[in-house]
């Protein structure tokens, strides 16, 4: 049987894979897309979807609690975790047939099953009726990440649990143990201490969050401790003894070991990159510590081989894989697609309060030798955060003095994923303090907020 050819073939039908191909097939390009699990990845069917679903439900159930702060009654209010759980599934559901609806609307050839590259321009899939041999010029390897586990944390599905098995729990935990305190730990601590667990983070660095700006990072862990979660830094879990129903955590804080029963424990230590049985290795592709190493445009330096999203590195975000995925096809089809800036990616946690940031945290910008200019904004000093009885936050920008440059921005409280994207366009468009100053927000609106950290960065806030 003669191989198939396609001008590019993408390996991963993940955030990065999917649009690849969309934006491929957009520019003539005739595309072939491979994936052995879910279309639409990990993001779509185990991860950023699901996951605000399940926090959606949680965020309802908080209210729903706190209805007599805005003059509501509710009584007898409970949860039936197997029906946020069924929602939580249905929403994935809906987007991943979307995704196959997408491929035919766009002439992707799909292809289900496993992917091998056993020489240049070659990929060789296995799927049910046998192998199917396809041939490019163009193999884009977008196959995503994995939980990493440690020896002797290794989940289980019933005392131990991995992202996947906390979308789907097999019971409420009473007493919950999360290891890890970045995006996906704090989001699921954040759920199920809102619907009544005993939660325990316990993170390894000096705090929690600790990509984020070191001022949000402290705003959040006192929020969360005022939300009865117990927060350990600088903490290690030792080994996990397991026995009938409960964990046994062996915990070091400053040198001392101490012992916490728990009857379910959230691993959330990081991913590896799937690049194991591709055959890149083979084909010359450098990895290092299970991420492909590409340079600025995802060229593996194997001529014809790129890698785009999480297997290519960090920062691991869904938008990250698609804005690459996106570049890697312009430059595919012949154009001069600009690189993606690590920089000016933002970040979003969906805890409650919710956390987001773009650009440099006040102490990066020190550390590169900037002078700086830094403004904040209490939400309490915003009327339309205390109208919503969301008046428990903060806006921090931070601004390059010489020249006004913004440099980063970082957020906690309610909806700032959604307004963060404002200084993303900012710094886009290479925006100074002036511009940002000279921007008319609207009234009363939780954005007004933006513009007094800015002001405040100069000395001009009005309402504090």
């Amino acid at each position: 049987m003669a191989a198939k050819s396609f001008d590019m073939i993408v390996i991963g039908a993940g955030p990065g894979g999917y649009v690849a191909a969309i934006r491929g097939a957009q520019l003539g390009l005739k595309v072939a897309i491979i994936e052995r699990e879910h279309m639409g990845g990990i993001c779509l069917n185990w991860g950023c979807i699901p996951t605000k679903a399940l926090l959606r439900s949680s965020e309802v159930f908080h209210l729903m609690n706190h209805a007599k702060d805005y003059g509501l009654s509710a009584e007898n209010i409970s949860y039936d975790l197997d029906a946020v759980v069924k929602r939580s599934r249905g929403v994935a559901k809906q987007l991943n047939s979307g995704i196959g609806h997408l491929m035919k609307k766009n002439k992707v050839t799909t292809f289900m099953g496993e992917a091998t590259i056993p020489a240049k321009g070659k990929v060789a899939v296995k799927t049910d009726k046998g192998v199917e041999e396809l041939t490019s010029k163009h193999i884009v390897v977008a196959t995503g990440a994995r939980a990493r586990e440690l020896p002797g944390f290794e989940a289980d599905g019933d005392l131990v649990w991995t992202y996947k098995h906390a979308l789907q729990p097999p019971r409420m935990p009473k007493n919950l143990l999360v290891i890890g305190s970045g995006a996906i730990g704090i989001e699921f601590a954040s759920f199920y201490n809102t619907l009544g667990a005993n939660t325990t983070v316990v993170e390894v660095m000096d705090r929690i969050l600790p990509v984020e700006d070191a001022e949000i990072s402290t705003f959040a862990k006192k929020s969360f401790e005022k939300q009865g979660m117990t927060i350990m830094e600088k903490a290690m879990v030792k080994q996990l003894d397991r026995g009938k129903g409960k964990v046994t955590a062996h915990i070091e804080v400053g040198g001392k070991v101490t012992k916490h029963d728990f009857d379910s424990v959230i691993s959330a230590v990081g991913i590896v990159g799937n690049v194991e049985g591709l055959g890149l290795e083979a084909l010359g592709v450098k990895i290092d510590r299970t991420h492909v190493i590409t340079d600025e445009y995802c060229r593996t330096g194997v001529d014809g081989v790129y890698a785009i999203g999480d297997v290519a590195g960090a920062p691991w975000l869904a938008h990250k894989a698609s804005h690459e995925g996106v570049m890697i096809a312009e430059l595919i089809a012949g154009g001069k697609p600009h690189p993606v800036k690590p920089e000016s990616i933002a970040g979003c946690t969906y805890c409650h309060p919710q956390v987001a940031s773009v650009g440099l945290t006040e102490e990066k910008a020190k550390d590169a030798g900037y002078d700086i200019k830094v403004g904040r904004f209490p939400f309490i000093g915003n009327g339309k955060a205390i109208a919503l009885g969301e008046a428990e936050g903060m806006v921090k920008t931070i601004f390059d003095a010489k020249t006004g440059e913004l440099l980063g921005a970082h957020m906690v409280g309610a909806e700032v994923t959604e307004m963060i994207q404002g200084y993303v366009v900012g710094r886009q468009l290479e925006t100074t303090e002036e511009d940002l100053m000279q921007t008319v927000f609207p009234h009363p609106t939780l954005s007004e907020m933006m513009h007094e950290s800015v002001l405040d960065a100069y000395g001009r806030a009005l309402h504090i």
